[in-house]
């Protein structure tokens, strides 16, 4: 045990004669490593501060695809509008009056004809009863003379056999006649009085029917109006505190788009053209319609014409007025001849230069501008059919300098012109 403890002290013993480290060499090698790191960090940096803003800066638009290898149908143009009701009505009663009842609320559906307000009767009520006295005080006149020329006649051919007989005067057989002809004409008179009576009477019964407000067609309550108590009036009367409607009624099946397309691009749009609708509230949702009609006439304003399109889909609740809705017009789906090249891009005009005797387009990756020999199509507008050498998606080169060479790094300017592309084009909404 003593011999162990020894053995451990002579190990806790300190060896001053062994050799000292180096100092200082590890810690040089380190710091010369950091400085070759530093450097290293400052020159990237310093490239991406000099070297890229020494790039040339380019504006460029989107290629838009305008057909597949199916030849399907392929958007040729975009759009934004709303949707509208072309049958849509705020409901008033046809006299002013103080509401009674409101049957109606926000979102019920109703039926043409349906009872949605009633007004207080009271007044017509009263023309009717005073309209209905008068027929009966018309019709009680017309019994009276009718029985008074009953007599009136007999009497006169009495008198005239009398006179034949010579029993009586002449004049006595006039005097009967001319109080039988008196008679006819008040009986004349009194029969017309009746009936206008009569036709007073049905003149306060419709006075009674206005009282009563029904739906002139069949569908959706929007908006409730007016309240029990509030008074009513088709012209406003009463001034600000005069209801002018009861409710407003929109016809759901009557919904369709409207959209405001550039005067630039209309040309591409035709009436019965295919359009896929998408709402903003469900942009997964691709509603198949179609263009109803361009209305021929043009905004000065916004330098725009409005299209109509209809909705293929009806009856559909998610489907509201006033919505939001972007709309994408395709391009009807030909057959694809054998020896026919199919239809590729939609770029600017902008975008194709000349290089090298061939038209060519710079498509930008990864900052850099590549060149890309092309074979042109049609001319739609102010762009142009891509059929080989640009795919639909990728960016192009708007105005290519001439000192632009394949490869070269470019900067894509903040205010891009995208109002240019094709097929990706947004017509200014109504917004």
């Amino acid at each position: 045990m003593a011999t162990s403890s020894s053995d451990l002290l002579k190990e806790l013993r300190i060896d001053r004669k062994a050799p000292p480290e180096p100092s200082g060499g590890g810690r040089g090698l380190w710091i010369a490593l950091g400085a070759v790191g530093v450097l290293a960090l400052l020159g990237v940096g310093g490239w991406a501060l000099f070297g890229r803003d020494n790039a040339p800066q380019v504006r460029t638009a989107s290629a838009v695809a305008i057909g597949g290898a199916g030849g399907g149908n392929a958007s040729v143009l975009d759009a934004t509008g709303y949707v509208v009701a072309r049958r849509m009505a705020t409901v008033s009663a046809k006299i002013t009056g103080r509401v009674r009842e409101v049957l109606i609320e926000e979102g019920m559906r109703v039926e043409a004809g349906q009872v949605m307000a009633t007004l207080d009767p009271i007044d017509a009520d009263a023309e009717r009863s005073l309209a209905n006295a008068q027929l009966g005080a018309a019709q009680s006149d017309t019994a009276r003379v009718q029985a008074q020329l009953k007599e009136a006649e007999a009497n006169a051919v009495r008198l005239s056999a009398l006179v034949k007989q010579q029993l009586v005067a002449r004049s006595q057989y006039d005097q009967a006649v001319a109080e039988r002809d008196a008679l006819r004409a008040s009986l004349l008179t009194s029969q017309r009085n009746a009936k206008v009576a009569g036709d007073r009477l049905r003149i306060a019964d419709i006075g009674v029917d206005n009282t009563v407000v029904r739906a002139p067609f069949s569908g959706v309550v929007t908006a409730k109006a007016a309240q029990p108590g509030e008074i009513v009036s088709p012209l406003s009367a009463g001034g600000g505190f005069t209801r002018t409607g009861i409710g407003t009624i929109v016809d759901m099946d009557s919904l369709e788009v409207e959209v405001d397309v550039g005067e630039s691009f209309i040309g591409r749009v035709q009436p019965k053209m295919p359009v896929e609708a998408t709402l903003n509230a469900y942009q997964d949702w691709k509603i198949p319609a179609e263009v109803i009609a361009i209305i021929p006439a043009a905004d000065r304003g916004k330098a725009t014409v409005k299209v109509r399109i209809a909705l293929k889909v009806k009856g559909d609740p998610r489907i509201v007025p006033d919505m939001g809705v972007r709309v994408s017009f395709l391009e009807p789906a030909k057959p694809v001849a054998a020896n026919q090249p199919k239809p590729g891009v939609l770029v600017p005009a902008a975008a194709l230069t000349q290089r090298d005797g061939a038209d060519a387009v710079f498509v930008v990756e990864n900052e850099k501008a590549l060149r890309r020999t092309v074979k042109t199509g049609r001319s739609l507008g102010d762009d142009r059919e891509i059929l080989e050498g640009v795919s639909g998606g990728e960016t192009v080169v708007l105005d290519p300098p001439e000192s632009l060479s394949d490869g070269a790094r470019v900067r894509v300017a903040a205010e891009n012109a995208d109002n240019a592309q094709a097929g990706d084009e947004s017509a200014p909404s109504s917004e």
